[in-house]
This record gives structure tokens, sequence and C-alpha cells, in this order.
């Protein structure tokens, strides 16, 4: 009623807002859920829309807020934490170790050239050399924000592509070390080279004992927390803070801390359920706030009067992409990579967001960098942003992969050196009303392969065996198992039923698919789509999570028997993404139907491109050495997903893969085309997750079922 009361008598909108916290709350919770939408449908980055609606609601626009609001500061603090932890956790080790050397290499050129080109600029504009070089070290770092993309086109493997990975942990270290110099020297009154080696050697020690002691830290607790995801999130949200204090208590930004805090931790965590938790929290809340809070510190009025600032802003953009092509190029003639490798490099090392802004806002909050500076690095953000991963997706394209020269392995054959048994596809029935088509589903794949399927049902555990509950969920499952061993044997397949007690539905299928030398574990499609599944996971996300073998999600709108046409969409001219290629004629040649294999490709694409596409294809799928050659389809068309859902309009099944979307730390990931398809495809849908193993041979990883909006 206060509210209410304060807007009839016109009080002015800042101060009610001021009165009333949770209002510009829910504003911002509006923005942060609408706009990156609205941008990414204008083909623009949405961290883009966050930056704008922050200049629209801040003291240059309707001024709704302002940049000193305890409780927006409070938010941003935690979303620049979060930001740079992020930066730390997704840092590709892996990566990093296969081509550690030339990383090095690269990183010393992307690093050097640009702190030299950056620093030479905040000379010429007469700023001193503490403030000089610490411009030239917000050029140095870099953002992946192309990695969807590159994934998506299946280059991973590439050389170049892989050295460009590596190299993050070394400019993104080097450009927080600096920072952390920086800052502490422009706080000492009287500066010495004696207190710089001081405050140099508790820096290096802190660093160590971070590193070191959180890592040893996180993978003992993660070993005795066993399953428990609840006290290994909140371990590691601990690990962050703590050490941002860290830092802090040593007279160094706190932003250092995390991101040691997200090197340190990166292994223990890993890539599961607990890292995906831990990076939504701060992807769809924190790091949003931080994007909008960059926002509200811009004068546009300042920015656009002052042609000092212009000046500024001009030379920072064309030293930054001037240096990182300088960078590539000094590493095309050391390596001798091609061209197209050198020109990929640039692109992707060109975005400048997570690292850049972060250590730009600490400097300006320091007061070492000048609202000038601050305005011309945002401008920077901006035009990286959409120009690194517009070029990545035009010069990327038919990059060599290591993965071209070897065909996938046969799915049938998958975990054969380990069992001599027959071909087994495990069937978690939970759905009374979708268990028909599932078994079905099965057996027809099951017969094709001369195997059997193990229906599973899953009682979940209580404290107490002799509970009620328990013994109401264990007569349930021994009715679901009778009616589906009932139907698998009348359908003449091999079947053996098992029952399981478990704590969690998903960890009971992966366990018991593990046990029983699973080749393959078949599911319905759950109703769980929503934010909830986003956030807590669900089952399907579980066991794609831990399962040792493919996982087929199904979506079957009439009997398996009747699919006749089978559509298999592919984005990757690559072996190993061929894998639903022989899925689909699996059950192709139960049902004596037709495969269609089609690939998408941009609606520019040259006739003779496309021919070129359509032979490597053809030559692909031949090296399956399938018993019947599959249509090879090449379609021309500027949203791939469009084309494919007007290609599905002819077919009973479409077989997916599984695209899981690395989400890059300060910047929203590229749409997801599998999402797109499996929202709006009204036929029965099949889609193909590959164990977590198979990353190493660049096999595609799973994604949630739920529809997975762009993270930051």
């Amino acid at each position: 009623m206060e509210l209410i009361s304060q807007v009839l008598v016109l009080e002015p909108t800042s101060q009610v807002l001021g009165k009333e916290p949770i209002v510009p709350f829910a504003i911002l919770l509006v923005v942060i859920l609408v706009i990156p939408i609205m941008f990414e449908r204008l083909r623009l980055p949405g961290l883009v829309g966050l930056v704008f609606s922050g200049l629209v609601l801040g003291p240059s626009g309707w001024n709704l807020f302002q940049s000193d609001s305890p409780m927006i500061n409070l938010l941003s603090d935690i979303g620049l934490i979060y930001l740079l932890f992020v930066a730390g956790l997704e840092i590709d080790l892996e990566q990093f170790r296969r081509k550690k050397s030339r990383a090095f290499g690269f990183a010393s050129f992307t690093f050097s050239v640009p702190l030299l080109m950056g620093t030479l600029v905040g000379l010429i504009f007469g700023y001193g050399w503490n403030t000089s070089i610490l411009i030239g070290s917000l050029f140095a770092s870099y953002t992946l924000l192309a990695y969807p993309i590159i994934s998506r086109l299946g280059v991973i493997n590439n050389e170049a592509v892989t050295v460009t990975i590596g190299a993050t942990i070394f400019t993104n270290i080097g450009a927080v070390l600096i920072l952390a110099i920086c800052v502490a020297v422009s706080h000492t009154q009287a500066f010495s080279f004696a207190k710089l080696l001081t405050l140099s050697g508790w820096l290096i020690i802190y660093s160590v004992a971070v590193v070191t002691g959180f890592d040893w830290a996180g993978k003992e607790f993660f070993k005795r927390s066993g399953d428990d995801e609840g006290n290994k999130f909140l371990f590691v949200l601990l690990s962050v803070f703590l050490a941002a204090v860290g830092a802090q208590l040593i007279g160094v930004e706190k932003i250092v801390g995390a991101f040691l805090a997200g090197l340190a931790v990166n292994e223990a965590v890993g890539e599961g359920p607990v890292k995906e938790k831990v990076v939504f929290i701060g992807s769809v809340l924190f790091i949003p706030i931080f994007f909008v809070d960059l926002g509200l510190l811009i004068d546009l009025p300042a920015f656009a009067n002052n042609l000092n600032t212009l000046k500024l802003t001009l030379l920072i953009v064309v030293a930054l992409i001037i240096s990182k092509l300088i960078a590539a190029l000094l590493t095309k003639l050391l390596y001798r990579y091609k061209w197209q490798e050198m020109l990929t490099m640039w692109s992707l090392s060109l975005p400048q967001v997570g690292t850049t802004l972060a250590a730009t806002l600490v400097g300006y909050q320091s007061g070492l960098l000048p609202v000038e500076v601050l305005h011309s690095v945002i401008v920077l953000m901006l035009i990286t942003s959409t120009l690194g991963p517009l070029i990545t997706s035009r010069i990327a394209v038919g990059l060599n992969s290591p993965a071209d020269e070897d065909p996938a392995p046969p799915l049938a054959e998958e975990n054969t050196s380990e069992t001599d048994n027959a071909f087994t596809i495990v069937v978690p029935i939970y759905n009374p009303q979708t268990q028909q088509y599932l078994v079905e589903m099965a057996a027809l794949l099951a017969r094709q392969s001369h195997g059997k399927i193990i229906p599973l049902a899953i009682a979940t555990a209580a404290a107490h065996m002799d509970a009620p509950q328990l013994e109401a969920s264990l007569q349930r499952s021994e009715w679901l198992l009778n009616k589906a061993t009932t139907q698998s044997r009348a359908l003449g397949v091999a079947t053996e039923p098992a029952l399981r007690i478990d704590d969690a539905f998903a960890q009971g299928i992966s366990r018991a698919a593990r046990e029983q030398k699973a080749n393959l574990i078949v599911m319905g499609w759950g109703k769980r789509t929503g934010l909830r599944a986003r956030l807590f996971g669900n089952v399907i996300d579980g066991v794609l999570w831990a399962s040792h073998c493919p996982v087929a999600v199904t979506r079957l709108v009439e009997s398996p028997k009747k699919i006749q046409r089978i559509l298999v969409p592919i984005e990757n001219l690559i072996a190993p993404t061929l894998q639903p290629v022989q899925f689909a004629q699996m059950l192709a040649e139960a049902n004596q139907s037709h495969i269609t294999v089609l690939n998408v490709c941009d609606r520019r694409t040259s006739s003779s491109k496309i021919a070129w596409r359509r032979s490597h294809l053809s030559l692909l799928v031949s090296k399956l050495a399938l018993a019947n050659a599959p249509e090879i389809q090449i379609i021309a068309h500027e949203n791939v997903a469009q084309a494919i859902l007007q290609a599905a309009r002819l077919y009973d099944l479409v077989v997916l893969p599984f695209i899981r979307n690395r989400t890059s730390p300060g910047g929203l990931a590229i749409s997801d085309v599998t999402t797109q398809l499996a929202r709006q495809l009204t036929c029965s849908i099949i889609m193909l997750g590959e164990p977590q193993r198979s990353q190493s041979t660049n096999l595609i990883l799973p994604t949630t079922v739920s529809s997975i909006t762009s993270a930051v």
C-alpha cells in the first residue's frame, strides 16, 4: 500500500525504487530474461543487450537505477568474482597439455604484442607508466566466445584451434597478475623496487598456496563426498570466496583470488553436473547483473561529446585488432600453419570480454583507469564480441581435423573389447504409457544386432529397508517389469529384467548399465524441461553425464515398427559425428527403412563447394561399410534449424546428436540447433548422446533435453 500511495502522489520513480529494493531486483530479472533473447534474434551477442540495458536504465537513460545502489553493487561484485572464477574454471587444461609448447608459443605472441601496443597507446595519450601497462594488459587476454561455433563445426581437434584454446591459461594468468601488481602499486604511497619485490613474493606464495592447496582439498573432498552434489557445490562456492578474501588480506584485488580458485578446482570439478550447476548459477543471475552494472557506468553525453575519448576508442580498437593479427601471423610463421588456421586463431583471440572487462572495472574503481578508458574498453568489448565469432563462423569452416582421417567405430561393436557377451540394451522403465514404444524400439535394435534387452526398474531407497514407501515402490517396479518382460518376449527377443534399489534414478540407471556391460541405453523423454530441470538436472542429464555407453533419448509419436523414412542431420563433416548414422542404420535394417543423411551449408556456398561436401560426406559414410548406403542430401540455407525442420516434414523419425553448449565466461553462448529442433519437430525424435570419454576423440557430448538458453 505504501508503494501504491507513493505512485498516486506522483513521487519520483527513483525515490520509489530506492525505498523498495525488491522492485529494481524484479526489473533486473526481467531484463536478464528478455533482453538477451531479443538481441540474439537480431544476431547480436546477448551481453551486448545487457550492457545496452544498463545504459538505458541508468543515469544516461531513464535513470531508474543508480550505479551506487547498494543492492546492485553487491550483486555486481558477486558477478565480478563469479566471472573471473568461471574464467579459471573454464580453462581447458587437457587442451593445454596436448600442445603445451605451441600453446606457450602462441600465448607469448598474443600476450606480449598486444601488451606492448596497448602500453604504447596509453603513453601516446599521456597516461603514466602504471596506467599504460594496465591498459596493455587489458589487450593481452581473450575470451573464447566462438567455442560453440568451432565445436559445432567439429574442428576443436585442429592443432591451431587446440593451441589457441590452450594458450588462454597463460594469457589469463598473465593479465590477472599484471592487474594485481598495477593496482597494488597505485595504492602504495611511496613506491620502491623493494616493495614491488615484496608484493611479488607474497603474490607468488599466495598463488601457489591457492592453486596447490585448493586443488588437493577439492580432490580429497570430492572423493569423500561420493555422489552428494549439494556439498560439492557448496565447497566450490566456499573456495571462491575464501580465495577472494585471502587475496584482499595480502593487498591484492579479490578477482585475482577468484580466478586462481577456478584454476585450482578445475580438475577436481571436471566436466560434470556440479560444474554445470556452478556455472549455471552465475550465468543466469550474477554475471548478467555485472554486465548491466557496466552499462550503468556509461556516461553517454560525456562519451559522445568528448573528441579525445572518441580518438582513444578508435585507437584502442584498431590497436587490439592489429596486435592480435600480428601475434597470429608470427605464430603462423613459427609453426608453419595455413592461412586459414592463422585467421581462425586471430578471430578466436579477438573477443575481449571476461578478464578484460573485470580488470577494467577494477582498474576504474581503484582510480587507476580514467572513465575515458572504461568507455573505450566497453566499446571494444561490444565490437570484438560481435566481430570475433562472426569471422570464426566464416573462416573455420572446412578446417582439417585429425578425426577426418579415422572412421567412427561401429556402434554395435562398442565395448566388445570389454566383453564377449551379446549386444545388450538397457531400457529404464517408469511410465507405463511410454513403456510399450520404448520396448518396441529396443526389441528392433536387439533383433538386428542379435542381442538382448534388459528392462530396468529403479525403486527409490529409503532409510529402512522395511519402510512402507519402499515396499510400494518395489511392488510397482515389479509390475512394470512383468509387463515389459511379457511384451519383449512377445516380440521375440531375449529378455533379462532387472530390479535395483538406489538413492536416485540417474545413478541407479548408469550403475546398473555398467554392471550389465550394456552397449546402449534407450530412455524415454522426460517432462522436466523447465527452469528446475536446468538448475537441478533431471534423470536424463544425470545418465548422460555418468553413462559409460551411448544413450538414445526417444520421443516416439507412433510405433517404431511403422518408421519407414529416417532423417539424420549432420552438422560436422567429420567421421566421429556419424554415430547417429550408424544408429539409424541399425533401426533401418530392422524395418527396411530409408535413411537420408542431411548436411546444411551456408546459402552463399558455391555449387562447386556443395559438390565437394556431398562427395566428402559420401566418402565418410562409405567408410562405415553399411549394408545399404543412405541417400546424401546437401541443402544451402541461411538457417540450419529451419532447413532441417522443412526437410523433416517428409520423414517419420529424425535422429539428432546431443551437443552440449560449452559456456564461455563473459559471453552468451550461441543457440543450440539441437535444442531448437527438439522443441519444434512434430515427428518422432531420437537424440543420441555419447559418453564423456568420447570427448578426447571429438565425439559429440550430451546436452540436456531441457531448453538450454544462452548462458554467460
